[in-house]
């Protein structure tokens, strides 16, 4: 295992050199931050001015190269329109992603894993029907459809819930019900799969002929080996989950680093968009290696092969 850990370890700096080297080819042939900076009347010796302090004068090729010399030593280079550290405002608005991610996980795996098991094992009843309506329409309704008619149900018409922005549990809800619904109705889905196609296995009914207990037989043979698949999807929506809030915190004016993303995106700030590319590239490598740790301790086959 660890030799396993080593090599992935060793394979982050390439993943993340290559994701920023597209990301930054896209990003200068979008436009010139310098005519986005100054006001339309500004002469074209204001902009190559402007282009010069920011190094924009120089070719890509050799901007890059200066990007990555900074970049391993965790030097993003200055915001355009904060004029601070990129990292730093990358920073500042991650921990407010991650609470909205960590919640839109919960949310999802307390819902989904509960319910698909349910409805393998009382195949064809109420549950099982519920589980059905959660997966068709968790996965036909867009984020930002829901996360509206949310807004429109518990903010607008019943003023039960904040209709955006970030302060205690109450702000929380919406946006992490809307950013868990589509991981919950997909792992809703493929629980109830992976826990039928077990649940057939000559091995369940030995269990049950053996006259061991039916939650026994439920949880301790027929989930724990369904677990694989359940895991690699979950880690695999986790890690989309926390690298992909952009919709649901636009939606919600959420302060995170999706919504700082957009800004920068839009406002061609070279600096930000990289930082946070890297930050999310780093999450999600690492979210994998957990769950490709996880296999380990889950399948003895895996510890043996």
């Amino acid at each position: 295992m660890l030799r396993f850990i080593l090599i992935r370890l060793a394979q982050l700096p390439l993943i993340i050199a290559g994701t920023s080297l597209i990301v930054f080819v896209f990003l200068n042939a979008s436009g010139d931050p310098a005519q986005l900076l100054l006001p339309a009347e500004a002469s074209a010796e204001e902009v190559a001015q402007l282009r010069q302090a920011l190094g924009l004068d120089r070719s890509i090729f050799e901007q890059y190269l200066a990007f990555l010399s900074n970049a391993v030593r965790g030097d993003f280079g200055m915001s355009f329109r904060a004029h601070r550290p990129a990292m730093d405002v990358v920073l500042d608005a991650l921990p407010a992603t991650l609470e909205l991610a960590l919640a839109a996980l919960l949310v999802a795996t307390l819902i989904s894993i509960p319910l698909g098991v349910t409805a393998a094992v009382r195949r064809g009843g109420l549950a099982d029907a519920a589980a059905t309506v959660v997966a068709v329409l968790g996965q036909s309704m867009p984020v930002f459809w829901l996360g509206i008619i949310l807004i429109m149900i518990f903010a607008v018409f019943l003023h039960w819930l904040p209709v955006s922005g970030r302060g205690g549990l109450a702000a929380l809800i919406l946006p992490a019900v809307t950013l868990g619904w589509y991981m919950n109705a997909l792992m809703t889905r493929l629980t109830r799969a992976s826990m039928l196609e077990v649940l057939g296995e000559p091995f369940i009914r030995t269990a049950r002929a053996k006259g061991l207990p039916e939650r026994v037989v439920i949880f301790r043979h027929g989930f724990r080996n369904a677990l694989v698949p359940i895991v690699t999807i979950w880690g695999l929506q986790a890690g989309t989950m926390l690298t992909g809030t952009v919709v649901t915190e636009t939606v919600f004016a959420w302060p995170g680093v999706g919504r700082a993303s957009i800004y920068a995106v839009l406002g061609r700030d070279y600096p930000v968009v990289l930082a946070s590319i890297a930050v999310f590239t780093l999450i999600f490598l690492a979210v994998n290696l957990v769950i490709d740790v996880a296999y380990f301790l889950i399948d003895p086959r895996i510890r043996r092969g």
